[in-house]
């Protein structure tokens, strides 16, 4: 067998050496489309890997919140019935049953990296004559900053909340002409009434966050809002974020609380990026087909210039095996080469949208990771597909009778 084998190898070499212009063609279109792949799985990876970034730094991967409020049917006589059209309830603000033992409990999951208290309703800041409607949120910093990238989005002053502090958004403090080191009066609904000095300004990148979210102080935000030790829910984060769903489902059933995911808060998202990996995928399928129909293409053509060659070997005692194994070589060849070729047009796609794709600043649109692994995927799916391709037209040669094809 082995030495039979190198004299596949040379033969397979031959053939594709003596049809150079038709070789280089088909490599040359395996390599475009494997740089295609390369650019277009790097990119979409890059993307997704941005988008989840911006999702998980700033959202809980699972928010804990106290049963909703039901109204109920009143009881009536019996044998009486009555029509009843009952509404929902209007929610009040209402804390987490014995949150610190539901807190110590889930902190004991070994998939849970943090559990954070949180205390959040509404406000209105007051400066002057000026007044805006805010969602406040009361954090214990030391667990909350683990929890969400707040710290990271910090432009000016810091987010060491103590009781007399407020961090507010860029939006919000052009429209109230304030900046770090100013006071600002904060009002809710429930009563509650003091005056704050902003210790840090935030920027999330969205106009709606930086106009409307204030972060203060766990015990401030209590007595503000009238929930004296409580806390409206508990925000948790995993080793693992995508068995979020898995493990609020278990929270939910072992402490009867509402245990809401960020899968399901984002399940729109999530289809987005569904159909995106989809079209991906198509976008594969495609390019590989047209690869393998351009291998095949030429390999055919190559069985019935070469059928005179294929006969004497035949006749010299070649076996189909081995004239199998010579196309089936071929095709796996210009498969590589093809992947090899393309892999580096790929890399350099990539280097050149890196050069291209940034913010007005000079920063990136998003980081594109470039993983090696994508290339020996490459090459092995490129090399599969040069084989499979070759596969027909290797049958079809090893099928030829010795005395028809010199004959022809």
């Amino acid at each position: 067998m082995n030495t039979l084998f190198p004299f596949e190898w040379i033969l397979a070499i031959r053939f594709m050496r003596q049809a150079r212009m038709q070789t280089l063609l088909i490599v040359s279109g395996v390599a475009l489309g494997v740089s295609v792949i390369v650019f277009i799985s790097a990119l979409i990876s890059g993307l997704q890997s941005n988008l989840f970034r911006r999702t998980l730094d700033y959202q809980a991967q699972i928010v804990i919140l106290p049963p909703k409020e039901i109204a109920r049917v009143l009881r009536t006589p019996e044998n009486y019935f009555a029509a009843t059209l009952t509404q929902p309830r209007a929610q009040r603000l209402q804390s987490v049953d014995q949150w610190q033992k539901v807190r110590v409990r889930i902190e004991r999951m070994s998939e849970v990296t943090v559990v954070a208290p949180v205390v959040s309703g509404s406000a209105l800041i007051l400066r002057g004559d000026a007044s805006k409607a805010v969602s406040l949120t009361g954090i214990e910093p030391e667990s909350y900053l683990r929890l969400i990238a707040l710290s990271n989005k910090i432009v000016s002053g810091t987010v060491n909340l103590t009781g007399t502090d407020i961090v507010i958004g860029t939006e919000l403090a052009k429209d109230l002409g304030v900046w770090t080191g100013d006071k600002l009066n904060l009002q809710t609904a429930a009563g509650g009434l003091t005056t704050l000095t902003i210790c840090g300004i935030f920027d999330f990148g969205s106009r709606g966050q930086n106009s409307r979210a204030v972060f203060v102080a766990l015990r401030t935000a209590q007595s503000l809002l009238k929930l004296t030790g409580g806390v409206t829910s508990l925000e948790v984060n995993l080793t693992q974020p995508f068995n979020a769903e898995v493990i609020a489902q278990v929270i939910q059933q072992e402490t009867g609380l509402l245990a809401e995911s960020w899968i399901t808060s984002n399940a729109q998202f999530f289809s987005a990026l569904a159909a995106q990996s989809m079209s991906n995928t198509i976008i594969r399928f495609f390019v590989g087909l047209t690869a393998a129909l351009g291998i095949a293409s030429v390999l055919v053509v190559s069985v019935v210039q070469k059928s005179k060659e294929i006969g004497i070997l035949r006749a010299t005692g070649s076996s189909r095996q081995q004239i199998l194994r010579v196309f089936l070589l071929q095709g796996a060849l210009m498969g590589l080469a093809g992947s090899v070729v393309g892999a580096g047009l790929g890399w350099l796609f990539l280097n050149a949208w890196r050069g291209i794709a940034k913010n007005p600043d000079g920063t990136a649109i998003f980081v594109i990771n470039f993983d090696p692994m994508l290339l020996v995927y490459a090459a092995a799916g490129a090399t599969f597909v040069g084989t499979l391709a070759a596969l027909f037209p290797a049958l079809q040669a090893a099928r030829l009778d010795p005395a028809v094809a010199i004959r022809g």
